[in-house]
């Protein structure tokens, strides 16, 4: 795929209104992705995408996209079989973000075993040190059957 696709960004209302595929990466080159289930509309991860991660998102229909941790390109579901076929690509209104509505084969998103990325969640009004509370209890997958047990690369 060439990099054609993309349209020099020349105004407002071409971005804004207009038909053209003018992505912004930020100045690392990335452009954020959120990423739902396709039939319920759960939130499963927050990601990233550089220019080749767009392009081939677009081109195979499988999720793609750019490790921050590990620096490279990443086909989601390449090691642990839970692709994400993409059933529809959408793209802000300032085109500077992405909304990815997924099927996700084998049910979860997260590395971590979990359906979602978003596994817990903090208390409205709350004082103090926060405590979060687990919304999933089950994981879909063991992470170490899938992965191995080396160390996360995930940065702390």
């Amino acid at each position: 795929m060439s990099d054609e696709i993309f349209a020099p960004r020349r105004t407002i209302e071409q971005v804004e209104e207009g038909n053209e595929l003018a992505p912004k990466f930020d100045d690392n080159g990335l452009i954020p992705v959120v990423t739902t289930d396709f039939t319920s509309g759960e939130v499963l991860m927050h990601g990233y995408m550089n220019a080749e991660a767009f392009k081939r998102t677009l081109e195979i229909g499988e999720a793609h996209y750019y490790s921050r941790s590990r620096q490279q390109l990443w086909h989601k579901g390449a090691t642990s079989g839970l692709v994400q076929t993409v059933r529809e690509f959408r793209i802000d209104d300032d085109q500077d973000c992405i909304w990815l509505r997924v099927n996700v084969n084998g049910g979860a998103s997260c590395h971590v075993g979990y359906r979602s990325c978003f596994y817990r969640s903090a208390p409205i009004g709350a004082v103090g040190p926060v405590v979060l509370k687990f919304e999933e209890t089950e994981k879909v997958f063991d992470p170490v059957e899938v992965y191995g047990d080396a160390p996360n690369p995930t940065k702390l």
